[in-house]
């Protein structure tokens, strides 16, 4: 039986990327989106219908996650992994991003909302499912600006990093039903929707500072994506892994 994967934010910039790379590696494909659904549906009919479908949900809405599971769920059968890569209304533009003084809390609950109660509200509405099967996989698309923030992008940073912890946690509970639960973190991605607005001096600064000497791209972070929906990862669970060329190393 062919492996099937949810991935949110799955219509544009990175998402699209991870399913693509997952459809050619022979994996079924639930393409979430929030409102581009035309991009959605434009990459269904780029992989073919019966490998992808696209399901509207926002994943801050608890609802709605469980029916994006349930319609995922009855379409293709089952749900193997699930990809937490949506990204909630921000961008890696280091002119307008705000100093720390002129942030509000608001900035930083968008971003938490955003990146820890979606992916809380994906990983619980999941779960059951592969608790029965005692398997499954949960990957999440962190950042290594935690551990060196080139722009300090405070709200954005703070989440990811808090989404280690929860990774981390669910990795150690949900082990014993087979359940593996990690977090890829890329560098700042050359070039994706959010990463639009970045400036050439900022691309510049990383790529002169990375040991491979270039800019991570999209396709770097998906292929370790697809490595760890599959079985060939079946013994990795609780790990960050860092994919930026050397840029930070652990």
């Amino acid at each position: 039986m062919k492996k099937t994967v949810v991935v949110t934010g799955g219509s544009r910039g990175l998402g699209a990327v991870i399913i693509k790379t997952l459809a050619q590696q022979n994996f079924q494909v639930v393409i979430n989106y929030y409102q581009s659904k035309e991009a959605a549906e434009k990459l269904v009919a780029e992989i073919g219908e019966d490998k992808a479908i696209a399901i509207q949900a926002d994943v801050t809405n608890r609802k709605e996650v469980d029916q994006l599971m349930n319609m995922a769920t009855e379409h293709f059968g089952q749900i193997d992994a699930v990809v937490n890569n949506a990204l909630i209304d921000f961008k890696f533009d280091p002119i307008k991003q705000k100093s720390f003084k002129d942030l509000s809390w608001d900035d930083y609950q968008k971003q938490l909302d955003g990146t820890l109660k979606a992916a809380f509200n994906t990983s619980q509405s999941v779960i059951p499912q592969f608790i029965e099967r005692k398997n499954g996989s949960i990957i999440s698309i962190g950042t290594n600006l935690f551990q060196n923030p080139v722009v300090p992008y405070h709200e954005y940073t703070t989440a990811k990093a808090a989404l280690i912890g929860f990774t981390r946690n669910l990795a150690s509970e949900l082990g014993v039903y087979g359940i593996r639960a990690n977090v890829v973190s890329g560098g700042l991605l050359k070039t994706t929707d959010a990463s639009a607005v970045t400036t050439p001096e900022v691309f510049d600064l990383i790529s002169q500072s990375t040991p491979l000497r270039k800019v991570t791209t999209p396709q770097d972070v998906a292929n370790m994506v697809a490595y760890l929906c599959s079985e060939k990862a079946h013994g990795i669970t609780g790990q960050n892994f860092t994919v930026d060329g050397g840029l930070t190393m652990n």
